[in-house]
């Protein structure tokens, strides 16, 4: 959108903005719609006893498909979840791949559930031209089983035992990661990741954007099923309603794939296992 085309007295976003309109989303075709935390969600809930938390824990999330949406750290996707960008990380030390928020459901936490993170949503445009966060990511281990053994413990008149208190950024040891997301023009979209190591101390640091199809396909017989391959320098990634996208990364990472299938053999004890299929551990 060159300067000439804009209006006097308008701006590039208010053009964006009614650009976008019922029939065609335009910008906001793409946008901040991907949650940090789908796992214990009613719409996942198909158990007996109608307790979503209990039917989809956190321990399962990492390793089973989700029907109605996705979850991921500083998430990006169409509007209907069904193509996703988002952030995994991993410090060498923690047992899984930090790809979602953990956070203690109804029954673990003193006054319920409750997301124990640091993140931070920073800037962002009505049109989504533009967006910001950072995330707040130990180089110790993460304190998982510290945080629900201590406000199981604790009774409801007690305050509650969060991240800070674990000692998880004592020293400052700790990763600060701004994502931030422009969209060129519709359909054009830059993601890039700023990683500042705040700690007295060299850390490693594993860093893993993700591109992830909602999995649509294990539900019905008749529902096709997308693709993504690898062709040389970049991911193609084929929808059958969104299409075709082209998905580049700087300095030649490696690329990994899996399938966003749920990994049965771990969660149920189902034999068979294949490598395609949501991991069980980093």
């Amino acid at each position: 959108m060159s300067a000439e085309s804009i209006p006097l007295g308008r701006t590039r976003e208010s053009v964006r903005l009614e650009q976008c309109t019922s029939k065609n989303p335009a910008w906001k075709r793409w946008g901040p719609y991907l949650s940090e935390r789908q796992w214990g969600t009613v719409r996942e809930d198909y158990s007996p006893h109608g307790n979503a938390w209990d039917y989809f824990p956190h321990d399962h999330a990492r390793s089973r498909a989700y029907r109605w949406g996705e979850d991921g750290i500083a998430g990006f996707s169409d509007d209907q979840q069904r193509l996703c960008v988002s952030l995994a990380l991993w410090n060498g030390r923690d047992p899984i791949l930090k790809e979602r928020l953990f956070g203690l459901t109804n029954g673990e936490g003193n006054h319920g559930e409750d997301v124990k993170e640091h993140y931070y949503y920073l800037d962002a445009t009505p049109a989504h031209s533009y967006l910001k966060m950072l995330y707040k990511y130990p180089q110790r281990e993460y304190p998982y089983a510290d945080l629900v053994r201590e406000n199981s413990r604790r009774g409801t008149g007690a305050p509650e035992y969060e991240l800070l208190d674990t000692g998880a950024f004592d020293e400052n040891r700790y990763f600060d990661v701004f994502v931030e997301y422009a969209q060129v023009e519709p359909d054009d979209l830059l993601m890039r990741i700023s990683i500042h190591n705040r700690g007295p101390e060299a850390a490693p640091l594993e860093v893993l954007p993700q591109l992830t199809f909602r999995n649509t396909w294990s539900w019905k017989h008749d529902q096709p099923k997308p693709s993504l391959r690898l062709d040389q320098d970049r991911v193609i990634a084929t929808h059958p309603q969104l299409g075709v996208y082209h998905c580049y990364a700087e300095d030649s990472p490696q690329w990994l794939f899996t399938e966003n299938d749920t990994n049965a053999p771990r969660l149920y004890g189902a034999s068979g296992l294949t490598a395609s299929v949501r991991p069980a551990t980093t």
